[in-house]
C-alpha cells in the first residue's frame, strides 16, 4: 500500500521532473520509489538493503538534537525547563525560605543619637507602621543574601533577566562574558551584588517582567550600548538598588508606604522611577560613564528627599507613555538644587539613544 502510495504521489511533469512532488513525502518512504531505485542502483549492481541498526540509531540521535540548548552546557532535561519566572513566584521562594541567617545582619534603621535622633523625631518623616515593618525587614533580609548558582530559582531569575533584556529564547550559561554584555563588570554576576545583594537582581526581574515596565528596561538599556554615552547597564541597576535600600533604611520611603498600606510595591517603583531619571539626566544633560559618581549622588539625595516626586514622574510616564511623555512633564527635571534647565519641549523620551552630536543639539540640551 505504501509503494502504492509513493509511486501515484511522485508524478513525472512534463519537463521530466519529479523533484517539487517529493517534497511532502516522508524520508523513509522514498526507497519503494522505482525511479530513486534505479538511480541508486544504476552503475553499482548494489541492491538496496533496509532499514539497519546504524540507521535506526542515527534517526534516533537526530530526532534528540532539538532538546539541545544553546549555551547551557548540557541536555536540557524534561522535567526541568529553562522557563522564565516572574518577580511574584520569585517573591515567594524567599517568603518561604529559612533567612534567619540574612536576617541577623539587616540593620532595619539608621541609629542616631544626640541632636540628631532629637530633630528626626520632631521634624523626621514618620515611622513605618507595625504592621508593615516585617515586609520591610523581608526586603532588607534578601538585600542581604547573595547569589547561589546551585539555587534554581536563582538561576531562572538571572535567565529571565537575560532572555528579556536580549530577545533569546535559549538558556544562557552560568559564567561568561555575554554577562558582561549586559553590564556586569566580570563573567559572574554574583561579585556585583555587594551592598545590594539578591535584591538587585530582583528589582532587574521586576523591571523586565511587568508590562508597563519592559519598554523602558529595553531604553534604558539600548542607552547603556551608546557608542559615546555608554554605561555598564546591570552595574547601575545596582547601585540604584543600593539609594532604594538607603531610603528605606533612613524611614524616607515610611510616609508613602503607610498612605499605600504596603512597602514592596512601593521599594519596586522608586527604583523603576530612579532609573528612570538616571536615563532622562544621562539623555538630556549628555553624560558619559566620567560623570557616573555625581549623577548617582544626586540621584540618592532626590530619592530621599522627594521620593513623591519622582513615583509621579514614574506614574506619568507608565500612564502617558513614551509618546506623550515630554520631558517638561518630569517635573523632576529641576535638580536638586533647585534650578531649572531650558530644555527643548518637543523632546519625548521615547530614542533616547537617537543622540544628534553636533553642536545645535548639545547647546539646546545644556
Amino acid at each position: 500500500v505504501l509503494r502504492t502510495f509513493v509511486e501515484s504521489s511522485l508524478q513525472i511533469d512534463e519537463q521530466g521532473s519529479f523533484l517539487p512532488a517529493i517534497r511532502c513525502v516522508p524520508i523513509s518512504a522514498l526507497k519503494y520509489q522505482t525511479v530513486l531505485q534505479a538511480l541508486t542502483q544504476e552503475g553499482s549492481g548494489v541492491e538496496p538493503a533496509g532499514d539497519s541498526l546504524e540507521v535506526l540509531r542515527a534517526q534516533e540521535e537526530w530526532e534528540a538534537v532539538e532538546n539541545i540548548q544553546p549555551g547551557a552546557g548540557r541536555w536540557q532535561s524534561p522535567d526541568r525547563p529553562g522557563q522564565l519566572i516572574s518577580f511574584n513566584e520569585a517573591l515567594q521562594h524567599f517568603q518561604a525560605a529559612d533567612l534567619s541567617i540574612c536576617r541577623e545582619k539587616v540593620q532595619s534603621a539608621v541609629s542616631r543619637r544626640g541632636l540628631s535622633a532629637l530633630f528626626r523625631c520632631l521634624f523626621g518623616p514618620p515611622q513605618l507602621r507595625d504592621g508593615l515593618q516585617e515586609e520591610r525587614d523581608l526586603i532588607l533580609a534578601i538585600a542581604q543574601c547573595g547569589l547561589d548558582h546551585e539555587d534554581p530559582v536563582h538561576s531562572r531569575v538571572l535567565q529571565t533577566i537575560y532572555k528579556k533584556l536580549t530577545g533569546s529564547r535559549f538558556d544562557c550559561a552560568l559564567y561568561g562574558a555575554h554577562w558582561e554584555e549586559l553590564g556586569f563588570q566580570g563573567s559572574n554576576p554574583a561579585t556585583d551584588l555587594r551592598g545590594a545583594g539578591f535584591l538587585a537582581l530582583l528589582h532587574l526581574l521586576y523591571l523586565v517582567m511587568d508590562s508597563k515596565t519592559l519598554l523602558l528596561a529595553h531604553e534604558i538599556f539600548r542607552l547603556s550600548q551608546h557608542h559615546i554615552q555608554h554605561f555598564p547597564f546591570c552595574v547601575m541597576s545596582v547601585n540604584i538598588t543600593r539609594i532604594v535600600i538607603q531610603a528605606l533604611r533612613e524611614e524616607c520611603l515610611s510616609k508613602e508606604c503607610n498612605r499605600q498600606h504596603t512597602v514592596i510595591p512601593v521599594v519596586n517603583n522608586l527604583y523603576a522611577a530612579t532609573f528612570l531619571r538616571l536615563a532622562y539626566v544621562w539623555r538630556t544633560q549628555q553624560k558619559t560613564i566620567l560623570d557616573s559618581s555625581f549623577v548617582l549622588k544626586d540621584l540618592e539625595i532626590l530619592a530621599k528627599k522627594n521620593p513623591k516626586q519622582l513615583l509621579r514622574n514614574l506614574d506619568a510616564y507608565l500612564t502617558k507613555g513614551t509618546e506623550g511623555l515630554s520631558l517638561m512633564e518630569l517635573s523632576g527635571a529641576q535638580n536638586v538644587s533647585g534650578s531649572d534647565d531650558n530644555y527643548p519641549k518637543n523632546l519625548t523620551f521615547t530614542g533616547v539613544c537617537d543622540l544628534q552630536l553636533d553642536t545645535t543639539e548639545r547647546v539646546q540640551a545644556v
